[in-house]
């Protein structure tokens, strides 16, 4: 932070240390122009000051300005939080989502900023999530894929955006991805034909996308690695043959490149 700069307030004023009710402070080192102050407009300064004052916090949890509420809401303590959950402003209930208890929080998953939504999917509980797993936002259904349990993934296989699949693909059971193996996006098949039980690869050898069909090459039993040597892609096809031939070590297979690892897009 410039220290140099003139310290204002959050609505243009120069910022009195002379009219602040906490001027006491400044012989004990519990603020600082410029530095750890609760009336300047930037965020380190308040964040600074009440990490000197936390004791203070409460007190501005319903101030005008939303960076000192939201600053404040993550010093005071948790039992003052509730009444922060419905605040006009965004940031402010993204800092309470951090620091609510799980049967708090868990009222907060509707909230009407996907940000919002975000915190919470990232913070409450593997057990809850699946009450999001329908959000509209596709990234809090991102989230959601990430963590809930195996066994709720299988409600998301079907999910309309791609990226969301993508993580089911990742993480749902291997005796269940077969259902996924016509899925309309590549890089989902493709993490589908890089998991799937090796017995089921035969069904997607002839996949219209060459991704997947080098990671069916990368792993089907021998017997079909004649025909996928014949393969119109020369990837697949030199990895096919040199797996048929027994001159290809398991370093030299996994050397070609694994696409699945950069399916993602999130």
């Amino acid at each position: 932070m410039n220290e140099g700069r003139e310290a204002r307030d959050w609505q243009g004023n120069p910022v009195q240390c002379d009219g602040c009710h906490h001027r006491d402070l400044l012989a004990s080192g519990g603020c600082k122009p410029r530095w750890a102050c609760v009336n300047d407009r930037y965020a380190r300064p308040i964040d600074r000051f009440f990490a000197r004052n936390s004791g203070l916090a409460p007190d501005y949890l319903t101030h005008p300005y939303f960076e000192v509420c939201a600053v404040a809401s993550t010093h005071a303590n948790r039992f003052y939080l509730k009444g922060l959950m419905d605040h006009p402003d965004e940031t402010v209930r993204a800092c309470v989502a951090l620091r609510l208890p799980q049967r708090l929080l868990v009222e907060m998953r509707n909230d009407r900023d996907r940000e919002v939504r975000i915190r919470v999917a990232a913070a409450l509980s593997v057990a809850r999530l699946g009450l999001m797993m329908r959000d509209a936002d596709y990234f809090v259904r991102v989230i959601v894929a990430r963590r809930a349990r195996p066994s709720l993934l299988v409600h998301m296989s079907d999910d309309p955006e791609s990226e969301v699949r993508l993580e089911v693909a990742r993480r749902l059971d291997e005796k269940k991805l077969s259902a996924m193996m016509r899925d309309e996006d590549g890089r989902v098949r493709a993490v589908v034909a890089a998991r799937l039980p090796v017995n089921e690869l035969p069904r997607m050898r002839d996949d219209s996308d060459w991704r997947v069909r080098l990671e069916v090459a990368r792993r089907i039993a021998p017997e079909f690695l004649p025909e996928m040597a014949a393969d119109e892609d020369e990837m697949v096809a030199q990895l096919a043959a040199g797996r048929t031939n027994g001159d290809l070590s398991d370093s030299e297979r996994d050397a070609f490149p694994r696409w699945t690892d950069m399916a993602g897009g999130c």
